[in-house]
């Protein structure tokens, strides 16, 4: 019964910050392609389309795990703790380690778009505003 109520609370932790992630900020649309268990325990991935109008931002963040990226289209400005401000075009990969501040933002002119993957801990959101 103790581990019947410890599951539930676990997957509603898990829903609550998948949600976190997919919340729909202005100018951004994420649409989810996967969330899988993983052979390494305690473990899932997750899989985003995330689209960027210009100007559009994800602000400061941090992760449980990995986050490992490409876009598509277009540019995307990237901010990560410890780290130059750097341009990720078209063709470019980006990784950013678990738990590490991050945040970004679309400083062109068209739509970037993003192929983005999380490798994190299961029972945890996905992602976590940083004030």
């Amino acid at each position: 019964m103790k581990r019947t109520k410890l599951l539930i609370v676990a997957g509603i932790t898990a829903a609550l910050g998948a949600g976190v992630l997919y919340a729909q900020a202005p100018g951004i649309k994420r649409t989810e392609l996967q969330d899988r268990d993983l052979s390494v325990p305690g473990r899932h991935v997750v899989q985003a389309r995330v689209e960027f109008e210009p100007g559009a931002v994800v602000g400061k963040h941090t992760h449980p795990g990995e986050e490992i990226s490409v876009v598509l289209e277009g540019s995307l400005l990237l901010e990560v703790d410890g780290q130059q401000p750097r341009t990720v075009k078209a063709g470019e990969a980006f990784f950013i380690p678990a738990g590490v501040i991050h945040a970004g933002r679309n400083a062109g002119s068209v739509k970037g778009v993003v192929l983005a993957t999380y490798v994190v801990e299961k029972g945890k959101p996905v992602a976590t505003p940083v004030k």
